[in-house]
């Protein structure tokens, strides 16, 4: 039996057929399995990730869909950014769950037919600085004990295509068995 979580809602989509740092917010964006985003850049069954491309081209895409809670908006501007939805590069901004406390292989139903499952967390590239300076360390802490946190969203791979919206709702699905924190992807 399936494990569940309160779910959440989409606040924003967006995607750039081009590699810059930020998307521009679209009316909807349909998600196609095993591939990511259509007309994104970071679409495609192998790695797109410039920096990742150049090492493997071959290897699996595990950052089709890039995921970021819209509560982080709020955290920022308290720390004096202004950043708003598509501006950091994700594809889906959501709203009320905590994505990155979320284990790997968890399933994101998103609107009424896509799915998103977890693969890591994403580690954001200096190029964050250029946005505005200082956001790397605001999105990248360390905890008390030394751990590295990183609050720059989630990435997954579209295991179920579909049309995702603004305003469609978010269903978590757990992983069965022992939850396995997400790595950086």
């Amino acid at each position: 039996m399936d494990s569940e979580h309160p779910g959440g809602a989409i606040v924003s989509v967006s995607r750039d057929d081009r590699h810059r740092f930020s998307k521009p917010r679209v009316a909807s964006i349909r998600l196609i399995a095993g591939f990511g985003v259509e007309g994104d850049a970071h679409a495609g069954a192998t790695v797109q990730h410039r920096y990742l491309r150049a090492k493997d081209p071959t290897a699996p895409n595990l950052t089709q869909v890039h995921l970021i809670q819209g509560e982080l908006f709020a955290e920022l501007a308290e720390a004096g950014f202004t950043v708003g939805p598509g501006e950091l590069g994700e594809n889906v901004t959501t709203s009320g769950i905590d994505l990155l406390a979320l284990p790997l292989g968890t399933r994101l139903h998103l609107g009424a037919d896509a799915v998103v499952e977890l693969t890591g967390m994403r580690n954001p590239c200096s190029l964050i600085n250029g946005l505005q300076k200082g956001l790397m360390k605001a999105v990248i802490a360390t905890d008390a004990d030394g751990s590295v946190i990183r609050k720059a969203g989630v990435m997954g791979v579209v295991a179920t295509g579909g049309t995702v919206l603004p305003g469609d709702t978010v269903r978590v699905e757990l992983p069965l068995g022992v939850p396995v924190p997400l790595g950086v992807v």
